[in-house]
């Protein structure tokens, strides 16, 4: 078995938060406010969109958005983000019943998170 890695969470959660600073200056139609919190689930980490966003932008654009995040964390916290050998980490996109969250895919190893 793979050895836990330690992840700060307030450093992971300013890290969070200047990506999507960062990604909302490239992507105009996103405008998002940095998150206050970050949702650890089984499926996804990430932010929602709010609605009235989501409505204005395609598939692609939010995976666009989405990308951007992930490349932004993977730079601050390689550690946080699974990415295979070799290749730039991508972002996820979930829709549910008409809500959309964007982030990066949960890790497949260990990681301990720090207050």
């Amino acid at each position: 078995m793979a050895q836990a890695t330690t992840l700060s969470m307030s450093k992971f959660t300013a890290a969070v938060q200047a990506a999507v600073k960062a990604a909302a200056q490239r992507h105009p139609k996103f405008k998002i406010d940095p998150p206050k919190g970050i949702t650890v689930a089984y499926l996804i980490r990430g932010i929602p969109v709010v609605e009235s966003v989501a409505a204005g932008v395609t598939l692609g654009e939010t995976q666009a958005f989405a990308n951007d995040v992930a490349a932004h964390i993977g730079s601050a916290h390689p550690e946080a983000v699974s990415t295979a050998k070799g290749s730039a980490p991508q972002g996820v996109v979930l829709s549910v019943g008409g809500h959309v969250v964007i982030g990066i895919p949960p890790l497949v190893d260990a990681v301990v998170v720090e207050p």
